[in-house]
């Protein structure tokens, strides 16, 4: 199994019956936890049960049957214990977290629970009673954290993806440092119902993957409202898909705390989103920096205290995490009230400051220490990691921490798009691009990433267009003036017939199911947002209407079809094998007509 990274492998791996549920009690068995990575690794009565649960099922039917992943452990996971990185802490989880129970129920395997920051306090990987985890690149340096276990176990190879979380970065910075994606979605989007907090009212769960595609997949089976969740939301039914303004923000006061190597990497970032085909602006970093500092310097840390003294006593704590929380007691209620409201404001000026962008780029982390370094020096150097993902929360916004570059001493560097909430779709969209022109190998392997189709949402449709509607053509701004995200363009299966319909304006085909002498016919599969795709629909003049089309590969999507009677005086337009070859053979005869005509007057 140590040549199966992603998603993709491991399901290709079960379908073939190369592996079987069973092989993963040898494959846990076998796990080294050199570098700290692994707080408790599963045993096979836990594996076992929850094999028993996928009894009777097959690959076919679960999305993820059978993938391991690995839980950050201050996340619940029926049957393994959760600690926090706190012994003291520790209790037997009974029930799962409401994403756990999620991903399990698509088919996925808990393959234990990894290292942390105590309470999830600190952006280094070193705050932890079961040692300091080690980056996957250099073991003298920091891994990041505080969801340290989970982005090394992702970076090795060991799981294709890993839950963490991120309050302030910690699904972000261990990303940058080695070398893997790190989606932190909307606050809300998933639910932290069987988390134990850090900053509650600013926690989510995040996710580490070795690409976009893959943290996607996961993203779209935990994500959902959740009523157990006080802080959950409703997605909302109309959001851009991709980006649209090809304009990305850079900070103008950059701070790399004089490491040359993490600045050369972000320009290098820079001239590659320039050839993306992006216009790239510097602005104000003011209040970005003023909202990032007051994660630790104002009333929110009480809420760190709130939640650890909940647990354990002050003194059980590590002697960091101790420190740290004891600074709760210098504010009173009224200065929560009055960060509260500065937090408002400057959370507003930066959303006003985003809004021409697509997105802000930033360095993950400016730059990164070893171990030794982080423990001579615990607060200022944890404060550096958070230069540009502290106020992400605090400002609801939506970031993915995306690969950037091996550096010339071997350590990885990354950036991180940060958007507007709700944006995760656009920005993983935008991350399958960066990754492709980024052309780094997957975590710590020599293979290279590969794009699967399209990141794709259970909050929109996927309408294959065969006519009007094709790219270019006169109807196709239905579509795109409704967020409407162009997929591929692909064929239908080889079971179809296209016809020129009479009498309609603008000129339309009708596409029709053949069981015997059809063909594969041109279509573009697009991505519409669910609350759009109905005012589509009602624009759609018989005799046509909208159905199933299955597509090349077998799938199926919502495409235009047409009624039977409207195909008795049609043309058979099929050897054309689509709507845009036919209007081209149409324009260029009568180009040649009106040639001919000219050339007659002339002589």
């Amino acid at each position: 199994m140590k040549d199966l990274w992603t998603i993709q492998d491991w399901k290709q791996a079960y379908a073939s019956g190369s592996i079987q549920l069973q092989d993963l009690k040898a494959y846990a068995a076998a796990i080294q936890n050199d570098g700290h990575v692994w707080i408790e690794i599963a045993n096979d009565a836990q594996l076992q049960m929850q094999f028993s649960a996928l009894n009777g099922l097959s690959p076919a039917d679960l999305p993820l049957y059978g993938i391991p992943f690995a839980v950050k452990d201050n996340i619940d996971a029926a049957g393994f214990h959760t600690t926090a990185a706190c012994k003291e802490a520790c209790y037997l989880a009974e029930t799962d977290a409401a994403v756990v129970a999620k991903l399990k129920a698509a088919g996925a395997i808990v393959l234990g629970k990894t290292n942390l920051d105590q309470f999830a306090t600190g952006l280094v990987g070193v705050r932890s009673p079961y040692g300091a985890v080690k980056n996957s690149f250099n073991p003298e340096y920091i891994s990041g954290g505080s969801s340290s276990g989970s982005s090394v176990a992702v970076a090795k190879g060991i799981v294709p993806f890993s839950l963490g979380t991120d309050t302030a970065g910690s699904g972000r910075v261990p990303a940058g440092h080695n070398n893997i994606v790190g989606l932190k979605p909307t606050k809300g989007w998933f639910s932290t119902a069987g988390l134990i907090p850090a900053c509650r009212t600013i926690d989510v769960i995040s996710v580490f993957a070795l690409s976009a595609d893959d943290a996607w997949q996961a993203a779209q089976v935990m994500q959902g409202y959740d009523a157990a969740d006080e802080y959950s939301r409703q997605h909302p039914a109309n959001v851009p898909t991709q980006f649209s303004k090809a304009k990305i923000a850079i900070p103008q006061q950059l701070e790399f705390y004089g490491d040359t190597a993490s600045e050369k990497a972000f320009f290098e970032a820079v001239e590659r989103v320039k050839a993306l085909g992006y216009t790239v602006e510097s602005i104000d970093f003011t209040v970005f920096n003023q909202l990032a500092s007051a994660l630790y310097n104002k009333s929110w840390v009480a809420e760190r205290t709130s939640a650890v003294e909940k647990m354990v006593k002050r003194e059980q704590t590590h002697a960091v995490i101790r420190q740290i929380i004891a600074q709760a007691d210098q504010f009173s209620a009224v200065d929560a009230m009055q960060a509260e409201y500065e937090r408002a404001d400057l959370a507003r000026k930066i959303n006003l400051a985003l809004a021409p962008f697509d997105a802000l780029m930033v360095p993950t982390a400016p730059t990164i220490y070893k171990i030794s370094e982080v423990e001579a020096d615990p607060l200022v150097k944890n404060s550096h990691m958070g230069a540009y993902t502290n106020f992400v929360n605090f400002a609801d916004l939506s970031a993915i921490a995306l690969p950037n570059a091996i550096r010339a001493d071997g350590l990885p560097t990354g950036v991180t798009f940060i958007a507007s909430a709700w944006m995760d779709q656009a920005l993983a969209n935008f991350a399958q691009a960066w990754q492709q022109a980024a052309d780094l190998p997957l975590g710590t392997s020599e293979i290279s990433y590969e794009p699967s189709d399209k990141i794709t949402s259970a909050h929109s449709v996927q309408l294959a267009v065969v006519g009007a509607h094709l790219t270019g053509m006169p109807l196709n701004f239905q579509l795109s003036t409704r967020c409407g995200t162009l997929l591929k363009a692909t064929k239908t299966a080889p079971n179809y017939k296209l016809y020129a319909l009479k009498n309609t304006a603008p000129p339309k085909p009708g596409l029709q199911y053949a069981s015997k002498g059809g063909q594969a016919i041109d279509v573009e599969v697009w991505d519409i947002p669910l609350a759009n795709f109905g005012h589509i629909v009602v624009e759609v003049p018989a005799p046509l209407g909208i159905g199933n089309v299955q597509l090349a590969d077998g799938s199926w999507a919502k495409g235009f079809i047409c009624e039977g009677h409207a195909l008795e005086d049609a043309l058979d337009i099929s050897h054309f094998g689509g709507w845009r070859d036919y209007i081209q053979s149409i324009q260029s005869t009568n180009t040649k007509f009106k040639c001919s005509g000219i050339g007659e007057i002339a002589s």
